[in-house]
């Protein structure tokens, strides 16, 4: 299956795709770092990623030339388990991909609104991203980019800013995001999904507007790994 100048790439297991996933990510960042002297790979949160996190820092490549930062982040202290830097510093900036550099989005202060300024400071210098790791949830949502999200319109136009605060019914917190326009500039795109309800979501994803389907306005060039 392919559209929207998609790569569909389907495993027999979660197993084989997150060793095939891992290799591909590591040969990609390989292959950035001969060409810029700073490579940026952006991650996601959440359970899925985890184990190509496992997988991934045990890699041997020029990580001090790596700068990892999030797709997303909940506005929560870094300590807070449901803060996705908490599962990136406990996952994948161990072993040997501890030499490389980890750019937050997040700082001390009360809403995500004051944080940014801050923040887009760390973050734009890097870009554009050199590999993007992103995954979907049944909502079709990416990163923060909800489909019932108070700031949608904005961060899906092509006049985006980086970053921007990101509040909805369907989360419980406040969120800082990277834009639609930031994700989808990324040179190298992988969108790995599992399970039957979030193949159906990705299927619909394809021909819906981005405003209904948030993750369509990432998806172009994109490679998508699925099992079930």
């Amino acid at each position: 299956m392919a559209g929207n100048n998609v790569n569909f790439l389907e495993y027999s297991s979660r197993q084989d795709l997150v060793a095939s996933v891992t290799q591909i990510l590591a040969n990609d960042l390989i292959s950035a770092i001969k060409v810029r002297q700073n490579v940026v790979f952006s991650v996601p949160g959440g359970g899925t990623p985890a184990p190509i996190f496992d997988e991934l820092c045990e890699f041997d490549l020029d990580w001090k030339r790596v700068s990892i930062i999030l797709n997303d982040e909940r506005w929560v202290p870094e300590s807070n388990d449901r803060s996705n830097t908490k599962l990136v510093r406990e996952r994948l900036l161990i072993n040997k991909a501890s030499r490389a550099t980890y750019i937050s989005m997040y700082s001390n202060n009360l809403t995500p609104e004051l944080g940014i300024p801050k923040v887009e400071q760390r973050i734009e210098r890097h870009l554009p991203i050199s590999v993007l790791l992103f995954g979907m949830g049944a909502d079709m949502h990416t990163a923060s980019l909800f489909p019932d999200g108070d700031n949608l319109k904005k961060a899906l136009s092509s006049n985006a800013p980086i970053l921007l605060p990101m509040r909805a019914k369907s989360t419980a917190e406040a969120r800082i995001t990277l834009s639609a326009k930031v994700l989808n500039q990324s040179k190298i795109k992988h969108l790995v999904i599992f399970g039957e309800e979030k193949r159906a979501a990705f299927e619909k994803a394809i021909d819906l507007p981005n405003i209904l389907a948030p993750i369509s306005a990432v998806l172009p060039r994109a490679s998508v790994h699925w099992a079930s």
